[in-house]
């Protein structure tokens, strides 16, 4: 997969929805984005951000890992802001209350061993 892509607009997640940024992957290179997703606004409601969970798991677990959650305005690689960090060996889930951007995605900033990466997002 390309470090960041946005030929093919990203799927929308609502409410409930699961989006897998990476599914059981191979580790990829340092700072390497993760598919993004479209987080949609509703019309005539107050802007008080969206509660997003996400998880990371491990086929094998790495001796070091370093993977964020982001979010931009636009899905422009460049926009994309660091929201939540883990650097839990074992995996873990995490939560982030009052998220406010409209597209979001996971980064693989850096991992020594391991594999098998699976990191989801449930909005």
């Amino acid at each position: 997969m390309p470090n960041y892509q946005n030929v093919t607009p990203p799927y929308s997640l609502f409410p409930g929805d699961v989006g897998f940024s990476w599914n059981n992957e191979a580790f990829p290179g340092a700072n390497t984005a993760g598919t993004q997703f479209a987080l949609p606004s509703y019309a005539g409601q107050p802007d008080i951000g969206t509660t997003i969970r996400w998880q990371t798991i491990f086929g094998t677990a790495p001796t070091a890992v370093n993977i964020v959650l982001q979010t931009a305005m636009a899905d422009v690689d460049a926009e994309y802001q660091t929201i939540d960090t883990t650097t839990a060996t074992a995996g873990e889930a995490r939560t982030v209350a009052g998220v406010q951007g409209k597209f979001i995605r996971t980064k693989v900033v850096s991992n020594t061993g391991g594999a098998g990466l699976t990191a989801k997002v449930l909005a």
